[in-house]
């Protein structure tokens, strides 16, 4: 042991002081399966942060419009009542220069700035993570984004009505933002194996709908006191998670001398199987090539899931950036909500977002099928999104049962993808593995999906300022063609099952054939 030449990784990565304060306080090393639990807790929390400020701007937006609730709530075919011309309406006047008649499309186009600066970002953040020290980068993209969150805040009482302002303010937001997800994909990635890794990865990333969750609620709350709370309260949060990251975050087993093998956490390996292998080896560990933006895009099932996600994020995010303002702008049981009713009840679609990935998860390592999984998801959410639309007003029980069920279907695929998917396709076997693609991948995937999560929002703010039919609509057409993106490797899967049916003497648990790992 003595006798290697130099330590199995560079000094890129620094033990952190908390963890060095735990251990002197413990007198000992904390074993494999602690630093294990604190990577899943303090990703989870990092994430969830990321996701409450990107939640904020959604609560705000009945604040900063409050356009005329009777603007498109019919679909053409059904029968206009004069009940609605009838009912109350309590929002204030807004704020200039969001509540004149351009005030949804100027939202849309705050949403479409962040989204786009965010997918751009992505494709270049996990290269830099890569260079750097994980916990420093996502300490830096953490306390960034808390930073213009706020400042996004301060307008309101710096009595800002420039709408230049909010528009540079939401684009640093969205780089800051974009330096999140490939950093916490690939920290799980050097501390877990291969084992369950869509249920692990689906019940790990509820972080996204807790976060989503989270954001609503501090935001509707505080929305009383006004909108500017409601921005700068999460955005000094995901400053103070930003903190626990910079103190706890171990990177790599390697950079807190951590041994799996002494610690026998994972499961025993048997003959065959790779359950220790971590999602990401070591970059450092020897001088691999990074993978190319082209060649990743010609890694089997990379092109077709990440068309798929650009679709689904587009369903998905204009639930996330539109859901309280519809609510809002929509009588349920003859009555429109307040603000804050409808942020506190848009958090229903999330916690069928957690359902959701958890089930999508289980079900495609059950079924050892991915593309079925996803494909079957997005299908499905077509009718689910007709229901919610011709049916959601009718009651308040009825608008919480499809709303969960909406959850389920549209955020199930988006979290499957975001996770497993990428996962399996950044260690595929055409890479002979090469450990340093799946951040490429995972950027690929998600930045592709992010310029489709920029596209519906900004969409929504122009063809709601029309008719809401239209805009479900588009996304019920999103959803389907999303679907159409995997009909090949659906097609694939099912003639493995097939044929793994006929031939029943083979290994009853092999992977299908490669398609993606």
């Amino acid at each position: 042991m003595g006798s290697l030449p130099e330590p199995i990784m560079e000094e890129n990565y620094s033990k952190p002081p908390g963890i060095r304060f735990m251990e002197r306080t413990k007198k000992s090393s904390l074993s494999f399966k602690t630093y294990q639990a604190i990577v899943l807790i303090v990703t989870f929390l990092a994430y969830t942060s990321y996701h409450a400020t990107r939640k904020t701007t959604s609560i705000v937006k009945s604040a900063l419009d409050p356009q005329s609730p009777d603007i498109g709530l019919k679909f053409p075919w059904q029968r206009h009542t004069n009940q609605s011309s009838r009912l109350s309406w309590n929002l204030k006047d807004g704020w200039v220069p969001f509540n004149g008649p351009d005030g949804t499309v100027m939202l849309g186009e705050l949403d479409v700035s962040f989204l786009f600066v965010y997918a751009m970002g992505m494709y270049f953040s996990g290269h830099v993570g890569d260079r750097m020290d994980l916990r420093i980068f996502l300490t830096i993209g953490m306390v960034g984004t808390g930073l213009f969150t706020a400042l996004f805040g301060v307008g309101y009482w710096a009595n800002v009505h420039i709408f230049y302002y909010y528009l540079i303010v939401q684009m640093m937001a969205g780089l800051f933002q974009s330096t999140g997800w490939p950093s916490v994909v690939a920290v799980v990635g050097n501390w877990f194996g291969k084992k369950k890794r869509g249920l692990i990865m689906g019940i790990w990333n509820a972080h996204t709908s807790v976060g989503n969750i989270t954001g609503s609620l501090v935001a509707s709350i505080l929305l009383k006191y006004g909108w500017g709370w409601s921005m700068v309260v999460p955005g000094s949060l995901i400053a103070v998670v930003g903190v626990v990251v910079f103190l706890f975050l171990p990177v790599h087993p390697d950079s807190v001398g951590a041994n799996k093998d002494d610690d026998e956490v994972l499961s025993p390996r048997k003959e065959g199987e790779e359950v220790t292998e971590p999602f990401l080896r070591s970059s450092d560990r020897e001088e691999e090539s990074a993978v190319g933006f082209i060649e990743a895009w010609k890694i089997p099932g990379v092109a077709p899931f990440a068309l798929c996600l650009f679709f689904a994020k587009l369903v998905a995010y204009t639930f996330l950036y539109w859901l309280p303002f519809y609510i809002s702008h929509t009588a349920i049981e003859g009555k429109y909500l307040s603000n804050e009713e409808a942020g506190n009840l848009s958090t229903l679609f999330d916690v069928g977002g957690v359902v959701g990935g958890i089930l999508a998860g289980y079900i495609s390592d059950r079924l050892d099928a991915r593309a079925i999984t996803a494909a079957s998801f997005m299908y499905c959410a077509i009718p689910v999104l007709y229901f919610y639309r011709s049916y959601g007003h009718v009651s308040m029980t009825i608008n919480i049962i499809l709303m969960l069920i909406t959850g389920v279907f549209v955020n199930g695929p988006y979290a499957l993808i975001t996770t497993a998917v990428s996962a399996d396709l950044g260690t595929h076997s055409s890479l002979k593995g090469n450990s340093r693609a799946l951040a490429t991948v995972t950027a690929i995937i998600d930045g592709t999906g992010s310029i489709g999560a920029a596209i519906g929002p900004l969409l929504t703010g122009y063809i709601s300022a029309n008719s809401w039919s239209a805009v479900f609509t588009m996304l019920m057409g999103s959803a389907f063609i999303a679907g159409l993106f995997l009909t090949r490797l659906v097609v694939a899967e099912v003639g493995a099952k097939i044929q793994q049916l006929g031939s029943q003497g083979s290994s009853p648990r092999s992977r299908s054939p490669d398609l993606l790992v």
